[in-house]
């Protein structure tokens, strides 16, 4: 199998560069000279345009900036793609365009997985990255060994589309996380306490703990029968939750801080937890 990888910035230059390093069959295009180079040093070959590489590979990784600079990348190597390729794309982007570009590309006789990333620079570097995909049973198993080589995780989330929902879901989580660390360092700050070592504590116990990802078990988010397993392990999490809950607020309240997703969260937890 030969592979092209279009876009090597920062995440995109250590996944291309964790294929080289498996021995794959590599073609690269970058519009900066530098990290082409870099892959050239370490086995892969390079294309001066998108469509010579998409001529020439059997499936083709897109990991440029952003929605407009995809669909550009598509637009060209459908135009110039072998029969049967399985054009792969690793950014995030918007929620209609894996299924907007889905029929340009079909009708190319080419096919399009959505398979965006989620860990980062140091995830792609490590090899230890997940990647969420979104297409036919057949372009994903195409594409599969691909993703192996690159990730820790590969999922196959659901028909073309599917990638990028999960994508959205999972990226929800992280803001809206971070949104609420910034409301647990004011409290701290407040309080007179040392943010670092309260961000020392947070990644500490979440490596421990798996943070908000320990609750993500159940396959619904139906409320849950008393007699369900997960019912009596939730509700533990709620009298806890809501209890620390109350007494950050308090604290929030004497000191002047503002918490609005912590005042949120506890109106919220039972019904989210399914036990409300």
């Amino acid at each position: 199998m030969t592979v092209g990888f279009v876009g090597l910035g920062n995440i995109g230059k250590p996944m291309a560069l964790r294929l080289a390093s498996t021995g794959t069959d590599l073609i690269v295009f970058d519009v900066a000279a530098d990290p082409v180079a870099e892959l050239e040093a370490v086995g892969a070959k390079a294309s001066r345009d998108v469509e010579k590489l998409a001529a020439q590979v059997d499936v083709l990784c897109v990991m440029v900036r952003d929605d407009e600079q995809v669909r550009e990348v598509v637009g060209k190597a459908v135009g110039a793609a072998r029969a049967g390729l399985a054009i792969a794309i690793h950014s995030t982007v918007a929620p209609r365009t894996p299924a907007d570009l889905a029929g340009l590309v079909s009708a190319h006789g080419a096919r399009l997985v959505d398979a965006p990333v989620s860990g980062g620079a140091t995830g792609a570097a490590q090899g230890t990255m997940a990647i969420m995909a979104g297409g036919t049973d057949d372009a994903f198993a195409l594409c599969r060994p691909v993703f192996e080589a690159m990730a820790g995780v590969v999922v196959h989330a659901g028909p073309i589309g599917a990638g990028t929902r999960m994508k959205l879901a999972r990226n929800l989580l992280h803001f809206v996380a971070f949104t609420a660390a910034t409301e647990a360092q004011r409290l701290a700050e407040a309080g007179g306490l040392d943010l670092v070592q309260l961000g020392r504590i947070v990644r500490h116990t979440d490596g421990v703990t798996g943070g908000p990802g320990a609750i993500m078990h159940r396959a619904t988010t139906a409320p849950l029968d008393r007699d369900d397993f997960w019912y009596s392990v939730f509700d533990h999490v709620r009298v806890l939750g809501e209890k620390d809950l109350r007494f950050a607020l308090a604290l929030a309240d004497e000191l002047g801080a503002e918490v609005p997703l912590a005042r949120l969260a506890l109106d919220r937890l039972a019904p989210g937890l399914g036990v409300a």
